[in-house]
């Protein structure tokens, strides 16, 4: 067995791997993320590197290759926690080292801190009076430089040059006779316009929000380290359970990491944590600079805060003594990288948890499926707040029934309920969100007149519409031509189904000519601040109704929002995805959670044309146990996630035909031990896009139905990755494995 060691864990140096001889003498000392003494060079100099993988080949003369010199004691570093979730990363999901180790590597450039440079004066008050008056009758510019240093102790070179119009030379001249000194600072770039000083933050818990603070707290300090899951109803107050818990957490001398979708990641949320902890918080953001993010991270590997915010990248921040890891809603699915290795945060965090003895706290008002079956079956603890802070009232919701609608002769996209209601609150001077439910749209083709989609018979999942004129199932291949009329009721009233925000804005614009609409989509939030300026315009009640997809129902808390509309429920509901319920109930229980936040009564209009199916029905009542017992028993029928595992294995090449037969090949291979295992394989079939910049897609599932934490898949999958390296020697083709997907390739 061989060594293979990085002398350097900076982006740019992983790709330099240097191999070295195990002593017998070590071999029961090592491990990956070990940091060993190693001879390096000509010289063979003493130098320290780190363990990141093991080989029983090397690719040099073995006489050429050198042995390690011993194990550096006490030597658990952030950086050999870093290797070490990087190996679980690559075990886990499927991918090289290298690429694992860039994913947690949180730099990927040193850039150049950022200096600051202040002028102070070198000798004293008088001495410096005494050559002021001397300057004052042949060098005014001198002159005024000192007065304005015997004034103040030290003044910024910028404010100097830019704002007092003193030239650089000046200042040269000033400093050449010894009379004052320039000295530089290291800063960071800082990347918010958040307040900075904490303030006197008085939030009294309510009895609840205590108890679950008390309780998580309590294991905290008596050593217990958990994976909590904190279930609380829009408007419960979850954020101050956090902040309580930090709070606590830090003053033990931990830090923590709280994760938040960048969906979410606003001003107001932050703000909440800035008012609280001050210079203790720092975030990140994708929208940050290179050198912002640089910034960050050197402050967190210094100890200089305490608390990081941000996406999923943040659970990478490199603290020394992390203790929590807060995952505010949980569900969401960017916390699934679409990246190689393709990770997912919760199960990262609670890798990276072990590895540093923290607890981790999930929470949202619609857990998914995964973390409540495991809250149910007693792997997580269940914490739940199921009333809203100050007794508020949850919104009054109504779902109406398009069909219905359209039979009484409403074409627009906004039933007569939903006119009336936007009416009255533009009346009011109370404030409208508007709904577009897009999420997980594909060109599901749909029925107007009964309201049914064309479903894969074989799948439960609706079938796609492609600009061939078929209809396509994409999880085994299942296709049909699009049928001129509906099959269930004959009518000719069938189509793909989709609109846009540019639409529904133009409609609203006709409808409501009074009315000052705000539109927030990729378009109109592209740029730095984009997501800030349009809510906090919204929020200054200088627009009446906002118009949106998912991002503005996430976390944001308007109190003079009386009014939510959902103007097509149906559009994810049929998504071609297993998963197309949980995130419509997800999403309409999240949109009508705005409503009603402050002392005003909130309404919520739900307009589907499928008002019987169970995630309408329970995201109306608002009740997630209802929705999750109907939804886990359809998960045990079909052996999805979380009874059982999913992989998928997605195969590209620019050569179709390289493409299909190292898909055959992987099918092939996966048999010889998915009948050992019992283990379904579907496909290999077109990717739902066939084709992609040129690079042909074909995709193959292997499912098993019962859940073994994905041992048998991961077995598997270890042995197809040793098939795809032998075999993309010869042909140029990519594989990509996907454990437990969020998203339908």
């Amino acid at each position: 067995m061989y060594a293979d060691v990085i002398v350097d864990i900076s982006f740019e140096k992983l790709d330099r791997i240097f191999q070295y001889g195990i002593p017998e003498h070590l071999k029961q000392q090592i491990k990956i993320g070990s940091q060993v003494e190693i001879p390096f060079g000509n010289g063979n100099r003493k130098i320290k590197g780190y363990i990141i993988s093991f080989s029983e080949t090397t690719q040099y003369p073995i006489e050429k290759i050198k042995e390690l010199i011993g194990v550096v004691k006490n030597s658990t570093t952030i950086e050999t926690r870093m290797i070490q979730l990087a190996w679980w990363l690559k075990e886990t999901y499927g991918s090289t080292m290298n690429q694992a180790l860039k994913t947690v590597v949180p730099v990927k450039k040193k850039i150049k801190g950022k200096e600051e440079r202040y002028i102070k004066l070198k000798i004293s008050k008088e001495a410096a009076e005494q050559q002021k008056k001397e300057w004052e009758k042949r060098n005014k510019a001198k002159a005024k430089l000192l007065a304005i240093l015997i004034e103040e102790e030290r003044v910024s070179y910028e404010v100097l040059t830019k704002e007092q119009h003193i030239a650089p030379a000046t200042i040269r001249g000033v400093q050449e006779v010894g009379a004052i000194e320039i000295v530089s600072e290291s800063i960071y770039r800082n990347p918010s316009v958040y307040q900075k000083e904490e303030v006197d933050y008085h939030f009294v818990l309510t009895s609840d929000q205590k108890r679950i603070a008390d309780e998580f707290l309590t294991d905290y300090k008596n050593g217990v380290r958990k994976t909590y899951l904190l279930h609380g109803v829009t408007g419960s107050g979850k954020t101050e359970v956090y902040m309580e818990i930090i709070a606590n957490v830090i003053s033990m001398g931990k830090q923590a990491i709280v994760l938040i979708p960048e969906i979410a990641l606003t001003y107001q949320t932050v703000h909440r944590f800035y008012k609280r902890f001050g210079n203790k918080v720092s975030i990140l953001n994708s929208r940050m600079s290179q050198g912002e993010r640089f910034d960050q991270f050197e402050r967190a590997k210094k100890g200089e805060i305490s608390i990081m915010i941000g996406p999923r990248s943040a659970l990478f921040t490199p603290f020394s003594e992390l203790g929590l890891i807060i995952i505010d809603e949980e569900h969401e699915s960017s916390y699934k990288s679409e990246n190689v290795p393709k990770y997912h945060a919760r199960e990262t965090a609670i890798e990276l948890a072990k590895l540093t003895g923290s607890s981790v706290l999930l929470g949202s008002a619609t857990p998914s499926i995964e973390a409540f079956y495991r809250a149910i079956q007693g792997e997580y603890k269940l914490f739940e707040l199921k009333n809203r802070v100050n007794e508020r009232a949850m919104p009054s919701v109504f779902v109406v029934d398009l069909r219905e609608e359209l039979k009484n002769g409403n074409k627009s996209m906004f039933s007569n309920q939903l006119k009336q209601l936007i009416w009255d609150r533009l009346n009011k001077k109370q404030q409208v969100l508007l709904f577009m439910n897009k999420r997980g749209y594909a060109g599901f083709v749909s029925c107007r007149s009964c309201g049914n989609p064309i479903r894969c018979p074989h799948c439960d999942v609706s079938l796609t519409a492609h600009n061939d004129g078929t209809l396509q199932c994409h999880y085994c291949g299942y296709q049909i031509p699009l049928p001129k009329s509906c099959p269930f009721c004959g009518s000719p009233y069938i189509a793909a189904f989709g609109t846009g925000t540019q639409k529904v804005e133009a409609a609203v614009k006709r409808e409501f000519p009074t009315a000052r609409v705000l539109r927030m989509d990729s378009d109109t939030t592209a740029g730095k601040d984009g997501h800030e300026r349009i809510l906090s315009v919204f929020s200054r009640r200088e627009a009446d109704i906002l118009i949106g997809t998912q991002m503005i129902v996430k976390g944001h808390d308007f109190p003079f929002v009386t009014l939510v509309g959902v103007l097509a429920a149906d559009m994810s509901l049929y998504a071609n995805d297993y998963r197309a319920s949980e995130r419509t109930f997800q999403l309409l229980t999240q949109a009508a959670g705005r409503a009603g936040r402050g002392h005003l009564a909130g309404e919520v209009v739900i307009q589907t044309y499928s008002p019987q199916h169970y995630s309408i029905e329970t995201a109306a009542t608002q009740d997630y146990r209802k929705f999750y017992e109907k939804e886990i028993l359809y998960r045990k029928l079909l052996g999805y996630p979380p009874v059982g595992d999913l992989l998928a294995i997605l195969i590209s090449s620019k050569d179709l035909e390289a493409c299909e037969k190292m898909a055959e090949l992987l099918k092939d291979t996966a048999e010889k031990y998915c009948v050992e295992y019992r283990i379904l394989i579907i496909g290999p079939a077109d990717a739902t896009v066939s084709k992609i910049q040129d690079f042909y897609r074909k995709i193959l599932y292997l499912k098993e139905g019962k859940s073994k934490s994905g041992n048998q898949l991961k077995k598997i999958k270890d042995i197809l990755e040793v098939k795809t390296e032998q075999a993309q020697m010869e042909a140029d083709v990519q594989v990509q494995f996907d454990f437990n997907p969020m998203n339908t390739y």
